[in-house]
């Protein structure tokens, strides 16, 4: 004790003396400048009278004070000073800087660290979806045409125009070619950059000529290893989030973990490579890492630009992509103006946002071809609400709670307001065609209405807009990341509310919040991804299809909430836990909480990952093989092929003739298309028939056993009940629907060779799944 005091009295005396001299120092000073000017009006008596008085009252201005004795000379005062500066030197000032610079060194140890560990999961992760797709599909040892048919779900025919680009004698032409397509669909001209989204293709067949790849790799596996890499810059984004949220980089392993385990319910890349989403996807993961870099309080100018270059880059990227991201942007807007609309976050952040935001849809869109979808998209409708109704109330984050929460109501009405018919203008005066039957479906989808109409009702239909089955939920509880993000969720969702009241009071947000605090609902990344995660949860409880984008984000985000000491300290600090130290508490728990999640999940799921990249399993289609050469051998090289919009993008892209619809859903046109050439599966007349694919001149049509003879117990969604409740060939007796027509199924009569059918078709190629048809150009209507 006397030790204590003894150093307690020593730091005391020297902060005493160092203010003493400090007051010395400034009262000399004072009396020069005072002699001066008193000399110069009274002369030299009056200026030592002068010069006494102000020594006595200097001598009593350090009244109070246990200063020690001085002579008040200035020799007394420099050797005074070297005293002092020798204390100084002496006493354990520079302690602080040493451990400056060790925790320094420290983080830098720790980013060090953190990135290898992020780089080689993505890393890892690319070689484990490579190894895999060779053991599934055999990839090495296939041929060129099995190995094209392995594109499954109609995804193919994206990688037909890479083959394209890389198969004419120069990258320009082969741009004006797709630019004025008229070998793709019959009887019309198409942009396929636009209407396809064909950047991908653009850029990949670009740097595999511009490398010299072509005597090092084949095209097949360039193109497949630039998707895989794009995949490990995914994973890898979710590391950084999960690290940069939670302040370890444990955080990302174990996100990774979960993104790996979850893998049908995160990512198609499995099945269907080159899908647009597996493309774009990644970059929206980059965009949200920058996101939620920018939103942070605790940034250096550097790190703020550099996560806002990288947010305007990867938004740009994103939207040029795919055609539904200006769907995603919004979603994502809508949770960042919920952030400005209870104020918790800059305005001068939104600020920039907005700009973001805009300046992407405006270069998207130049670059798309003025498509007019950019324009009447709900983000730049929300854009344009957000700009205008902001402009309007001046005052909306200003006054009592109660007035506050009436000027957010009137914000929400105007923002929708003005953004639906910024909306509904821009449409009347560029018309979108895909506008109506999307609405359409959505009114279905959400019971609004009914409709007879094929193409909303095929929309319901497609797996990826039906609702999850309970497998889904019961996977992830398996896995142990629902009930963990449940729990977080529940917490950051509390202490959010509890941010939200605050500044609603007109309670400032701290812009340091220390771990003491317990309060992670305050910090702005944190909140937007509350937002972001209930939004996009709430879209993939609707669409199946909404979990690749909803699931990875789940396991980012419970990742970082186990990992996160704020996270327990603010439960901590609502239990008002006294028996042990909560900051101690929480340290300890958000590290043994993930370090048991992990050894758990390596020991079930390990061993599975392991299986799946050691056995060996077959993809073996030899009726369509059997098809695609049959086509590349007999059929005229202007030949016109007519079927479903699935196959006609297989037979595309494995031989390259003319095909008369796409597996697109966007186009309307096209999914007319697709609802005229399936009437095959209809009952209707081989007259009828005949007429519509000679419409589309058509040279070939294709029967397709499964849908033909399709016998699922489940009604409704089968084509061919599609068919017959669009063409009113149906009624209703007792509850059951029941088909009636005075034709019979065509798919079922062509196959009997039955006059008229003669006359309009002739069987060319058949095998158990696949009949083609010749359409015949001159026929002798008889019955």
């Amino acid at each position: 004790m006397n030790f204590l005091d003894t150093g307690e009295m020593t730091e005391l005396r020297h902060s005493k003396e160092e203010t003493c001299i400090e007051s010395e120092v400034n009262i000399l000073k004072e009396k020069d400048q005072d002699q001066d000017q008193e000399q110069e009006q009274e002369g030299g008596t009056a200026a030592a009278q002068t010069h006494e008085h102000e020594n006595t009252a200097g001598d009593g201005s350090t009244e109070g004070q246990e200063c020690p004795e001085n002579g008040g000379s200035d020799t007394a005062g420099d050797s005074k000073d070297k005293e002092t500066e020798d204390s100084v030197k002496q006493s354990p000032v520079k302690r602080p800087r040493k451990s400056d610079k060790s925790l320094l060194f420290q983080q830098l140890v720790k980013l060090f660290f953190g990135c290898l560990a992020a780089v080689t999961c993505g890393m890892m992760y690319a070689v484990y979806l490579s190894t895999y797709h060779e053991r599934k599909f055999w990839f090495s040892s296939r041929q060129e045409l099995e190995r094209e048919i392995t594109f499954l779900g109609g995804s193919g025919l994206y990688y037909y125009y890479y083959k394209h680009m890389l198969a004419v004698p120069s990258f320009e032409r082969g741009m004006q070619e797709l630019m004025q397509d008229n070998r793709t669909v019959s009887a019309q001209t198409i942009n396929a950059v636009e209407q396809l989204f064909l950047y991908p293709e653009l850029v990949t067949s670009f740097l595999y000529r511009v490398t010299g790849s072509q005597d090092v790799i084949e095209p097949v596996y360039f193109y497949i290893g630039v998707v895989f890499g794009l995949q490990a810059v995914y994973v890898t984004a979710l590391f950084v989030s999960s690290w940069v949220m939670s302040g370890t980089w444990v955080a990302g392993m174990l996100a990774v973990a979960w993104y790996i385990i979850n893998r049908p319910d995160t990512t198609k890349v499995d099945y269907a490579i080159p899908l647009r989403d597996n493309w774009a996807l990644p970059y929206f993961s980059c965009q949200v890492l920058a996101l939620t870099g920018f939103l942070r309080n605790r940034n250096s100018s550097a790190t703020e630009m550099f996560c806002y270059l990288l947010m305007g880059a990867s938004t740009f990227t994103f939207i040029l992509m795919w055609e539904y991201s200006h769907y995603v942007l919004f979603v994502q807007g809508l949770a960042l103006f919920f952030l400005d609309c209870f104020d918790l976050v800059q305005p001068r952040k939104m600020a920039d946002i907005h700009k973001v935001y805009l300046c992407s849809v405006v270069l998207a869109y130049v670059l798309q071809f003025q498509n007019p979808s950019l324009l009447s998209s709900p983000l730049l409708s929300l854009l344009a609400g957000s700009t205008v109704a902001r402009y309007l109330q001046h005052n909306m984050k200003m006054g009592s709670l109660v007035a506050r929460l009436m000027k957010i109501l009137l914000h929400f009405y105007l923002v929708f307001t003005i953004g639906i018919t910024f909306s509904y203008v821009v449409k009347k005066i560029m018309p979108v065609n895909e506008s109506d039957h999307m609405l359409k479906f959505l009114e279905v989808k959400f019971g609004l209405n009914t409709t007879t109409d094929f193409v909303p009702n095929l929309l319901l239909c497609q797996e990826g807009f039906q609702s999850p089955g309970q497998d889904f939920f019961l996977r992830l509880t398996q896995a142990s990341v629902l009930p963990f993000y449940l729990l977080v969720l529940l917490v950051c969702l509390l202490s959010t509310l509890q941010a939200i009241y605050r500044r609603l009071s007109g309670e400032p947000m701290k812009s340091n919040i220390r771990l003491e605090d317990g309060r992670i609902g305050e910090k702005p990344e944190v909140i937007y991804h509350v937002f972001h995660t209930m939004l996009f949860g709430m879209l993939a409880m609707v669409f199946e299809g909404m979990k690749y984008l909803w699931t990875p984000y789940v396991c980012m985000f419970t990742a970082f909430g186990v990992c996160s000491p704020e996270l327990w300290m603010t439960v901590f600090k609502w239990l008002k836990l006294k028996s042990v130290h909560p900051v101690v508490l929480a340290l300890i728990l958000s590290t043994a909480v993930p370090t048991i999640i992990g050894f758990s999940l390596w020991r079930e799921y390990f061993p599975r990952v392991i299986a799946e990249l050691t056995e060996l399993q077959e993809f073996h289609d030899p009726d369509t093989v059997e098809l695609m050469n049959w086509i590349k051998r007999q059929a005229p090289v202007m030949a016109v092929f007519a079927g479903s919009p699935q196959l006609m993008g297989a037979v595309k892209l494995c031989s390259g003739w003319t095909v008369t619809s796409l597996p697109l859903y966007t186009d309307i046109n096209l999914l007319r298309r697709s609802e005229n050439i399936y009437q095959v599966y209809a009952m209707r007349s081989a007259e009828d028939i005949y007429k519509i694919l000679t419409s589309y001149k058509a040279s070939y049509v294709i029967i397709e056993e499964t849908l033909c003879g399709e016998m699922s117990p489940v009604k409704g969604c089968r084509i061919k009940d599609l068919l017959d409740v669009s063409n009113g060939h149906v009624m209703y007796e007792k509850g059951e629907m029941y088909a009636f027509s005075k034709y019979r199924r065509f798919c079922h009569e062509i196959k009997m060779n039955y006059s008229p059918y003669v006359n309009y078709f002739t069987r060319v190629f058949w095998n158990r799944s696949y009949h083609v048809y010749k359409v015949n150009s001159v026929i002798s209507f008889q019955y």
